[in-house]
Formats: C-alpha cells, structure tokens, sequence
C-alpha cells in the first residue's frame, strides 16, 4: 500500500534555533504558519525552546509567555507543539483543543509529560537523543551500530508508552541529536529496519549538519541536500517530513510519489 507522505513544518518562537529564517515572535509567527498551510503544509511545529547542540532550555514560564499569543491566533489550525513540559502541554491543550506533542526527550525530561499525554489522550512523537541539548554533541558511542541501538529505546519506550495509556505515537530517530555525522547516515540508509515497529516514521533531516558539514556550507545553504536527504527517507519508509521548506518538501513527495509508482516498488526490503 502507497503511503501518503505528511509535510510538517517548522516555526520557531526562539531567538537562537540553528536555522536563522525559522525564528518568529508574534504575529509574525503566526503569518508564517499560515503561509506555511499555504505552501502546503498538513500540520505545523510550533516550538518556544531552542533544542540546537549546546542550547540551555529555558522555563516553562518563559515558554509558555512566547506560545501563548500565537496559539490564540491559529485557532482550529492543525500543530504540534515541540515542547518537553508537562506544564505547557496541559495549558496548550486547555487553549487550543487537541495537538501532537512533539517531544524531543521522550518524556525523560520531565516525569509528568507521559502521563499527562496518556491523560489527554494526545497523538505524540518520542525522539531519541542520548544527554541534553547542552551535553548530547559528545555522547557519540553507540555499542551494536546507531540503528540497533535506537531500535532498542524505541522497543523499551513502546512498553512504557502502553502502560501510561499513549496509544497514537510517532517514532523520530533524531537525526543530530547526539549523533556524528557519519552515525547519522548510516541511520538514514537503514530507516526502513525501524518500519518492524509499527509506527509513523517522522524524519527531520531539515537543514542538518549531517547535511552541510561534509559539504563545507552554512544551513542557509542546504536546502538541495536536504531534498535529497528526504527523498532517500522517503524510500527508507518515513512518512512525516519535518522541514523548514514546506513548498520544496511538497515538491519532493509528489515526486518520490510518482517515482513509487512508476517503479512499483514500496521501499528497501528489510
């Protein structure tokens, strides 16, 4: 069966994200997720605190003083909000109605997050990083190879979601998150092997240092690769691309659509 390949888009209420044209405040914030729908974009990623390499998070408070206005003002839309306190994602949803949690922690920076997405009954992606933002660039060590290795958190976190009542989530291997550039790779061209899961692959390939380092080049600079970088997590069986660029990912998956079925394949075989 051909899968329908979902565009969400990135909008940052930060002042220090990697990608200097993701950063919004305000009703500028808010224009931009519009034109991102525009663009078309199914669903858009709304985040109020940095997750770059080397970033400190910072308060809940603080947090939910930049997501407030903008969620007033897109109000009925479809967002996920990237966020790992429990704190926001219980406002957000008192505010808004129902959203994805987009969690970079999986619930490991804060205890009350997985019940509290049980509670609501929220769709949810879990990532796996190794450290926090500020420490995980030198936890690169992965025994058994970066696939196996995320394939074994996600067995753990599938058990451990079950339990807390979250049965709608989506897998995100977090590429860059702890990760050399070479790991990242390799993770990329063995995606499919996570498809025995049984859940949504989301892939954020946006703009990553996997991306522009071995080319020498600033994130400005990478939009090219990473239409590559999708199309091949595309035919590794992702079916969410998270991007900066949503018209040129839109382009890319009504390609890699027609490449499927003119090629007649669904992907690489495990």
């Amino acid at each position: 069966m051909k899968r329908k390949t979902t565009i969400m888009g990135i909008v940052n209420l930060t002042d220090n994200s990697f990608f200097s044209e993701s950063r919004h405040f305000g009703p500028e914030a808010i224009d931009a997720v519009l034109r991102m729908f525009e663009d078309g974009a199914d669903i858009v990623d709304i985040g109020a605190c940095s997750s770059r390499p080397g970033s400190f998070p910072v308060s809940p408070e603080e947090e939910w003083r930049r997501l407030d206005p903008v969620l007033r003002g897109l109000e009925g839309k479809p967002l996920s909000i990237d966020t790992f306190h429990a704190e926001v994602v219980r406002k957000a949803y008192d505010l808004h109605g129902p959203f994805i949690v987009n969690d970079i922690s999986s619930g490991e920076d804060d205890p009350d997050m997985l019940p509290s997405v049980g509670r609501l009954g929220l769709r949810y992606i879990a990532m796996h990083k190794r450290g926090t933002p500020a420490t995980m660039s030198s936890l690169t060590d992965y025994p058994g190879g970066v696939t196996s290795c995320v394939k074994a958190y996600f067995e753990d976190f599938s058990i451990k979601a079950g339990c807390l009542g979250i049965k709608d989530w989506i897998l995100d291997p977090g590429f860059g998150f702890a990760k050399t550039v070479e790991q990242n790779w390799e993770l990329l061209s063995n995606l499919h092997k996570l498809e025995s899961l049984g859940r949504p692959i989301l892939a954020g390939l946006s703009r990553k240092s996997m991306i522009w380092k071995p080319l020498g080049i600033s994130p400005e600079e990478a939009l090219p690769g990473t239409q590559i970088a999708n199309f091949e997590a595309l035919r590794q069986g992702a079916s969410i691309l998270r991007v900066h660029d949503v018209k040129e990912a839109a382009q890319t998956a009504r390609l890699f659509a027609l490449w499927e079925e003119e090629s007649g394949t669904d992907g690489p075989e495990c």
